[in-house]
């Protein structure tokens, strides 16, 4: 295994508080206390995209990359979100956080196929609420149910064609 290593240098000043300084190195190759040289952590937030937080360990002990779950979610956690093209064709519908107990709402970019909200609950107030907060939602696709048609008439009245508003 290649290590980086960094040389110290120390002052003869009587006078200086800071005793010792460190080399920096340029930000694309290592930030300043970084434990990772930015190519690995490319390779450990990939890792932890791919495949999570057990699994990736897992892998990344075979590739003699020494990383705990744990580490990988917070790779994840520090980049943050990738930004994404707001939607313009949603679909929208009901899902079960608990089966018979409690139920959310899904809202999904229909032309990504990705999953992009998920509601607390599955109320008329809750959908229009984050309806009205996107006006660039030009379709709604639902199923039959009612409350999603009202939401979306309420916060898009005049942008928003529901596909199964007729049935």
């Amino acid at each position: 295994m290649l290590m980086l290593q960094a040389r110290r240098f120390r002052c003869a000043a009587v006078l200086c508080e800071r005793r010792i300084f460190t080399e920096r190195f340029d930000d694309n190759i290592l930030k300043p206390w970084a434990r990772r040289t930015a190519r690995l952590d490319q390779i450990v937030h990939c890792l932890a995209l791919a495949l999570g937080g057990r699994s990736a360990a897992s892998f990344a002990r075979r590739l003699s990359i020494p990383v705990s779950n744990d580490t990988l979610l917070r790779a994840v956690r520090k980049r943050g979100a990738p930004s994404f093209a707001p939607p313009v064709i949603i679909g929208i519908d009901d899902w079960a956080w608990r089966r018979n107990h409690r139920y959310g709402t899904l809202i999904c970019d229909l032309e990504r196929r990705k999953t992009i909200a998920l509601l607390p609950d599955r109320e008329t107030a809750t959908a229009e609420a984050w309806l009205s907060g996107q006006p660039q939602i030009a379709v709604v696709a639902r199923d039959r149910g009612g409350g999603y048609a009202l939401a979306a008439q309420k916060a898009l009245p005049t942008r928003c064609k529901s596909p199964t508003a007729g049935i």
